[in-house]
């Protein structure tokens, strides 16, 4: 799924079946970079932002509370797509 249309169904409340995959590129184009693997946690950071997301592969979905996560994030710095893939 393109990061574009994945990032308008988690803004409308469907944060549900995200396949981890698709919950990375996602993040990368929000400008996010991964800062660090341990375990199952990814963690992503982006310039300008203090606040750190973790992403856990769990049977290959991303975790629902992750993605409401990232949503607050998006909202509170009017974060944009950089480009589709």
């Amino acid at each position: 799924m393109k990061p574009r249309a994945l990032l308008e169904r988690l803004l409308a409340g469907t944060v549900t079946n995200v396949a981890f995959s698709d919950a990375q590129k996602r993040l990368v184009a929000l400008g996010f970079d991964e800062l660090r693997v341990r375990g199952s946690h990814h963690v992503f950071g982006r310039p300008g932002i203090p606040e750190q997301l973790n992403l856990q592969d769990r049977d290959g979905q991303a975790k629902p509370y992750q993605h409401r996560q990232l949503v607050a994030l998006v909202r509170r710095y009017d974060l944009r797509i950089e480009e589709d893939e």
